[in-house]
């Protein structure tokens, strides 16, 4: 039997309990509307973490995580149209929904209570090979490189839904606390859209990425002038009331993340007054994908990559949680 290997977590604790367990499995079917994929790339996301140091409670026992995953055609199920042996495709997040109830209906499927998730619910991209649902897999920006596409497919659509959860108007000041892997292309798309942006990190070298990318500042402390939006995609809830604060009347702060901190007492006359909005953003659209892909298609973001051999994936993981990638780390065959 033709097996792959695959990162699997095998029981969810802390990084240095070895969560992570690299295996041989069976090679995976890829059913009636699946397809078979080679991995090429497979970015790393803070949501990989989340699951595998039990922050997110496990949906499927010995799961491999990865979901943002830039793989090449190998076989299609019998009901799969439009795909060929040997295209390049990018899986995301979003691996399905029910496609009936309510909010699949009315263009809300991230909200399906039936979706089922990449690297959560299925095996994802932390393997040789894996498998995708072709309904919900996306064709990619021509000429990017499978390492620079690969982030595109969390990072960047959780990112590009995140400015449009906080109604950043245009031309208008945005606020950016923690600049990871997603804040560093949202910011990319504000400027680009001509936004003000203003970082706020304690990290000295994301502070200097920030300002390289085109950032108005970028340091550890409020930003310079009132905003009129913000995303937190630190998963710190002790920030919440900080950004809040820091919004001009009638600005939105957009909370980006799956797993959040507990958020402290909210004080009204100065943390929502004013209207004062406060929201949060939940997986993605299909069309989000696809409208975040055109876009970045068309300005071109810069992507900070930290590469790592797919063998080192529990390295990758203990990098990231320490702080020690800058940008995006990024799983290689």
């Amino acid at each position: 039997m033709a097996t792959s290997s695959a990162w699997v977590v095998e029981r969810p604790g802390p990084l240095a309990s070895g969560p992570l367990r690299l295996r041989e499995r069976p090679m995976p079917d890829p059913g009636p509307y699946g397809l078979l994929l080679e991995v090429q790339a497979c970015a790393v996301c803070r949501t990989d973490l989340h699951l595998a140091e039990g922050d997110l409670p496990p949906h499927k026992e010995a799961c491999t995580p990865g979901h943002q995953v830039v793989g090449r055609i190998i076989d299609a199920g019998d009901a799969v149209t439009g795909f060929s042996a040997g295209d390049r495709v990018g899986a995301a997040w979003l691996a399905g929904t029910c496609g009936t109830c309510r909010f699949c209906r009315t263009g809300r499927e991230n909200l399906c209570p039936h979706s089922h998730y990449l690297g959560w619910d299925i095996d994802g991209g932390y393997a040789r090979y894996t498998v995708a649902d072709a309904r919900y897999v996306h064709r990619l920006p021509a000429g990017w490189g499978a390492e620079e596409a690969a982030p595109l497919l969390c990072a960047g659509i959780i990112g590009h839904r995140a400015l449009r959860r906080a109604e950043l108007p245009e031309g208008g000041r945005l606020g950016i606390y923690g600049f990871g892997a997603s804040a560093h292309l949202a910011a990319q798309f504000a400027i680009g859209r001509g936004a003000t942006v203003h970082v706020v990190t304690r990290s000295p070298e994301a502070q200097h990425l920030a300002l390289e990318l085109g950032a108005a500042s970028a340091g550890p402390t409020a930003p310079p002038e009132p905003l009129d939006a913000a995303v937190l995609f630190a998963p710190v809830g002790t920030l919440v009331p900080t950004a809040l604060e820091a919004l001009d009347r009638g600005g939105t702060l957009a909370v980006a993340g799956v797993h959040l901190t507990a958020i402290p007492g909210l004080d009204y006359p100065r943390h929502l007054f004013q209207e004062r909005t406060l929201r949060s953003v939940t997986a993605n659209t299909r069309a989000d994908a696809r409208e975040c892909l055109a876009e970045a298609a068309r300005l071109r973001p810069r992507v900070r990559l930290t590469r790592y051999p797919l063998a080192h994936a529990d390295r990758a993981l203990a990098d990231l949680a320490a702080g020690r990638i800058t940008g995006v780390g990024v799983l290689v065959p």
